[in-house]
């Protein structure tokens, strides 16, 4: 049987490797959630102080990661628009409409 190769591209590794992370950092923050839940660690202990630290940067680093995610889709958009003009225009050039004098 002949092997299928499937190129995703630049986009569809960026899309992949964005929801990889974030599967990774909900798995890590539940672990960090159901330790201290379940009061496994005690109270006045160094883990339970850094395992609460942790807690407290994912959240920030989380939040910090999502003001910014707006203005990451707007320049995704931006781009994705500017290359289906490009291609349009390619397009249109192929079936000869809009004559050679316009092209880019």
């Amino acid at each position: 049987m002949k092997k299928i190769h499937k190129r995703s591209g630049v986009v569809g590794d960026l899309v992949s490797g964005t929801a990889g992370l974030i599967v990774l950092v909900i798995v890590v923050l539940v672990i960090i959630s159901t330790l201290l839940g379940a009061s496994l660690l005690d109270a006045g202990s160094t883990e339970n102080k850094t395992a609460v630290r942790l807690a407290d940067n994912f959240t920030a680093g989380i939040n910090n990661v999502a003001s910014k995610i707006p203005t990451i889709l707007l320049i995704g958009a931006v781009v994705l628009l500017f290359g289906v003009i490009v291609l349009l225009v390619r397009q249109s050039q192929a079936m000869g409409i809009g004559g050679k004098g316009g092209s880019l």
